[in-house]
């Protein structure tokens, strides 16, 4: 993993266009545009600065190509917890890209930021996202109703976590 770039505009562009609907899995009404993905990226680094949130690139060993994103949001300092999203382009999907950007990042915040507790929220149907979260060590804790919007619509958001306790034998958090 590295730090988003404006260099991943066009992999970005090509994976919403290979899955039309991603945008909706990530809660946009529309697939963004690169002057969207421009100002995203723009806006990334005084986020990271600010301790507010933080998108990190996925990629494969040998590459710099970006395969994916993980977006660290809704950051709470003073409550030690964050939330995490991610998504991995089809084309490089079901090699457990997700899984290990999940773990690997949780490990991250828990270890050495001070995060006590990361979640996942996630639409119900989107048993990808699910799997992945489990397969990288979170717990489903249970149903956020009518949580997210989609297409105009409320629908039920799956509730994911782990705990500082969690991730003790995983990544060595002193816990």
């Amino acid at each position: 993993m590295r730090d988003g770039a404006e260099s991943d505009i066009p992999e970005i562009l090509i994976a919403h266009q290979e899955d039309p609907e991603m945008h909706v899995l990530l809660g946009d009404e529309r697939t963004p545009s690169g002057a969207e993905l421009g100002r995203r990226a723009e806006g990334e680094r005084g986020a990271r600065i600010a301790g507010v949130g933080a998108t990190l690139t996925i990629l494969e060993l040998g590459s710099d190509e970006c395969r994916g994103q993980i977006y660290i949001h809704h950051i709470d300092w003073d409550r030690a917890r964050a939330e995490l999203g991610v998504w991995v382009a089809p084309q490089a999907r079901g090699r457990g890209l997700a899984r290990d950007a999940l773990a690997l990042v949780a490990c991250w915040l828990v270890r050495d930021c001070g995060i006590e507790r990361v979640a996942l929220v996630t639409a119900m149907h989107n048993l990808p996202m699910r799997h992945a979260g489990r397969a990288a060590g979170f717990r489903e804790q249970g149903v956020l109703r009518a949580h997210l919007r989609e297409r105009g619509r409320r629908v039920d958001a799956a509730l994911l976590s782990l705990v500082r306790s969690d991730l003790e034998d995983r990544c060595n958090t002193g816990a």
